[in-house]
C-alpha cells in the first residue's frame, strides 16, 4: 500500500510544481533601487518583462483558445486507451518542498510484488506541459512493462531556469532509489524516461548519478530524444526546423533562452550528448524522421556505442515529433511501446524482489 504521508503535501511545504501567476513584477526585488520605474511600466503593461511575456502565449497557445473541437479529432483519454492501470497522485519531496507526481501501476500485478520502476518526465519545451499531459504514456509504460511509473513534475523555465528543472528530476530520481519499496518498487530494477525535453532530463540523470556516486539507472528511455541545445549544425534541424510544426525554431530558439538562460549549451546536464558516456546505461532512442532532432537522435545512440555502451535506435520514417503520444493514430507509436518493452526486459533481467 501507499504511504498516506504521500498523499497530501506536507504540513508547512508548498508544491512547488504549481505554476504561480506572473503579476508582472515578480522578479523584482522589493528593494531594488529602480523600483518607481518599475511600477510605472507596471501601470503601461503587463507583464513588465519580455520573458513572462512570451511565455504566456506559448502555454495558452498549448493548452487551446476554446475553440470548438471537431469530436473525431479528440485523442482517446488514456483511461479508456489503457484502461487497466491503477493511478495514485502523491507529493515527493524536492529542494524548497515537494513535487506531485503520478503513480501508476498495473490493476493485474498482485499487491506483494515489487514491480520494476520507471521514473518518467514530461516534455513540452522546459517551459509549459505537466505530468497530467502524459497519462497516455504512462499508463502506457505501466501496462507493457508491468511496471510502476513516477510521472513527475518539475518546476519550469522561464521562471525557474537550469537547474532548478534537472535539480528536481533528479531529487525525484534520488527519492525513488532511497525509497523504491514505499511505492511497491524493486530497488534492483529502476529506468529513467521522458518524452522531448522530459528526455533530456532523463538522459542527463545517469550522468549526475555517475558524477555523484548514486545508482545508475538501468535504462533510459528517450522519446522525441532531444540531447542537444546546440541544434543548429545538425542538417534536420536547419531543413525541419523553420516550418517545423511542433517544434520549430521559434520555440526552439525561446526555451533555449528560457531553460540556459546563464548556462553553456553544452553542459553536459543540459546537452547530454555533450558528456562523458562511458558505461551508460542501455538506451532506447526514438524519434521521426520529420523530427528537426533526428539527426542529434541518431548522433546520441551512436556516441552511446562508441562508448561501449548499447542504444536501441528507433527512426520510424515519416513521423514527426511527438508521433508516440496519441494512441491509436499511428501504428509506429504501439511499435515504439513493444520496442521498449522488449530492451526493458533486458536490461531488468534480475530476479525480482519480495
Amino acid at each position: 500500500m501507499i504511504s498516506e504521508s504521500l498523499r497530501t503535501v506536507p504540513q508547512g511545504q508548498v508544491d512547488v510544481t504549481a505554476l504561480v501567476p506572473i503579476d508582472g513584477l515578480s522578479f523584482v526585488a522589493p528593494d531594488d533601487p529602480a523600483m518607481p520605474m518599475y511600477r510605472m511600466l507596471a501601470n503601461l503593461r503587463q507583464p513588465v518583462t519580455l520573458r513572462d511575456l512570451m511565455i504566456a502565449p506559448v502555454r495558452t497557445g498549448y493548452i487551446g483558445d476554446g475553440r470548438p473541437q471537431d469530436p473525431a479529432l479528440v485523442p482517446m483519454a488514456g483511461a479508456e486507451a489503457v484502461p487497466d492501470v491503477d493511478v495514485d497522485e502523491v507529493y515527493l519531496p524536492v529542494a524548497d518542498g515537494v513535487a506531485r507526481c503520478q503513480l501508476y501501476r498495473p490493476s493485474a500485478a498482485p499487491s506483494d510484488h515489487h514491480l520494476p520502476v520507471i521514473v518518467y518526465y514530461h516534455g513540452g519545451g522546459f517551459t509549459i506541459g505537466s505530468s497530467d499531459d502524459c497519462d497516455f504514456l504512462a499508463r502506457k509504460l505501466a501496462f507493457t512493462n508491468n511496471a510502476v511509473v513516477v510521472s513527475a513534475n518539475y518546476r519550469m523555465a522561464p521562471e525557474f531556469p537550469f537547474p532548478t528543472p534537472f535539480d528536481d528530476a533528479f531529487d525525484i530520481y534520488s527519492w525513488v532509489l532511497d525509497n523504491t519499496h514505499d511505492i511497491e518498487g524493486d530497488p534492483s530494477r529502476i529506468a529513467v524516461a521522458g518524452d522531448s525535453a522530459g528526455s533530456t532530463l532523463a538522459a542527463a540523470v545517469p550522468l549526475r548519478a555517475r558524477d555523484e556516486g548514486r545508482r545508475v539507472p538501468d535504462a533510459v528511455v528517450l522519446l522525441g530524444a532531444f540531447t542537444d541545445f546546440h541544434y543548429e549544425r545538425w542538417d534536420s534541424y536547419r531543413e525541419l526546423a523553420p516550418r517545423g510544426v511542433v517544434y520549430d525554431t521559434a520555440f526552439m530558439g525561446y526555451i533555449r533562452g528560457a531553460y540556459l538562460s546563464s548556462t553553456p549549451w553544452n553542459h553536459p546536464w543540459a546537452s547530454p550528448i555533450a558528456g562523458d558516456l562511458t558505461d551508460y546505461p542501455v538506451a532506447v532512442v526514438a524519434a521521426g524522421t520529420h523530427d528537426p532532432l533526428i539527426d542529434s537522435a541518431r548522433a546520441f545512440a551512436q556516441k552511446v556505442r562508441d562508448a561501449g555502451g548499447r542504444a536501441v535506435g528507433h527512426f520510424p520514417a515519416g513521423m514527426p515529433h511527438g508521433y508516440y503520444f496519441f494512441p491509436n493514430v499511428f501504428s509506429e507509436e504501439d511499435a515504439v511501446y513493444r520496442l521498449i518493452a522488449t530492451t526493458l526486459a533486458e536490461a531488468f533481467a534480475c530476479p525480482p524482489t519480495r
